[in-house]
């Protein structure tokens, strides 16, 4: 696995030119952390990318190092590129480490199939601590995704991530785009093995959900893709918040505008390799594509072990005791 600069956008000190998008407390501490260099910044008015040289910004590909790229390298060889935004919350700093551990430690995409850029999403951090923290992290591992919204799981979220996502990155888009949560363990390279022969217009894959005659009027909110036009398609639809529509459980959400619009009719469901992950830890599937329901430690390390995450790794070397 490769870890790259956040998706070749190259800029000025990190955030720095985006002060109406960046709360002061976390601008603040930007300008006060020369010493932490150079750093990268993209923003079109409604969020900004924040990364720093030298920084993680997990790309999940298994192509050349791109350590030494060029500010604007050209697209690469692969089949389909995939932004999966993890949405989470300033105060989960724990839970990314584990995530980011989780794609690190993982097998890529197979060689020239796919490029999977990992971001954490936010809404504005507005905490001083807070910001303090996220612009060290944004620092560090260049993958902090900031959006101009206030943060919330249920009021919004999802629409700003997928309405700002379209043109954060219009000069260079994905093919697809997933959004999914911080307790939700996915295995990029079983999810590149089914977008692979899935089409580049027009889709909505996810855990489908039947409603009456309908097999699937939404995805549930563990995870779910869309091509790129539908995220096009959301950011440019003034109807829904015209509407007000963006509040309310963001999967049925998504699902309705999707409905009414028309979009995302090549509808795929991978259930059941995207499920939820019962009490009892016993329902671990090895062909999973996305496990859901990892809330606390004890679950993440069950996923670890069953999927081998830590195989060869033995207690006693742990323990070096003199």
């Amino acid at each position: 696995m490769k870890t790259t600069s956040s998706h070749g956008l190259h800029g000025a000190s990190l955030c720095t030119p985006y002060l109406l998008l960046v709360p002061l407390g976390l601008l603040a501490v930007l300008l006060v952390l020369p010493s932490l260099g150079s750093s990268n910044a993209r923003s079109d008015g409604l969020g900004v990318l924040c990364g720093g040289a030298g920084a993680d910004g997990y790309s999940v590909s298994s192509g050349a190092d791109e350590s030494k790229a060029p500010a604007a390298p050209p697209r690469r060889a692969e089949e389909f590129s995939l932004l999966v935004g993890v949405l989470t919350m300033p105060g989960r700093r724990e839970r990314r480490d584990i995530v980011r551990m989780a794609y690190a430690l993982q097998p890529p995409a197979p060689p020239g199939v796919a490029r999977v850029d990992v971001r954490f999403v936010f809404c504005s951090v507005t905490d001083p601590v807070e910001a303090a923290l996220v612009a060290l992290e944004a620092r560090r591992h260049g993958d902090i995704l900031v959006l101009n919204c206030t943060e919330n799981m249920n009021d919004g979220k999802t629409h700003a991530y997928l309405s700002s996502v379209p043109r954060l990155f219009a000069s260079r888009p994905y093919d697809y785009v997933m959004k999914t949560d911080d307790d939700t363990y996915l295995r990029v390279a079983a999810l590149a093995e089914e977008l692979r022969g899935k089409p580049r217009d027009d889709v909505y894959l996810g855990h489908g959900f039947a409603v009456g005659d309908d097999p699937m009027p939404f995805m549930h909110g563990m995870g779910y893709v869309v091509s790129w036009d539908v995220a096009r398609w959301v950011s440019a639809n003034e109807e829904i918040l015209r509407h007000n529509d963006t509040h309310g459980p963001e999967d049925l959400l998504v699902g309705k505008w999707l409905n009414i619009g028309g979009k995302g009719r090549n509808r795929y469901s991978l259930k059941p390799r995207m499920y939820d992950l019962n009490w009892f830890m016993d329902n671990f599937r090895p062909d999973t594509v996305a496990v859901h329901m990892l809330k606390d430690n004890r679950r993440w390390a069950a996923a670890f072990r069953y999927f081998n995450v830590t195989a060869g790794i033995e207690t006693s070397d742990l323990y070096h005791l003199p």
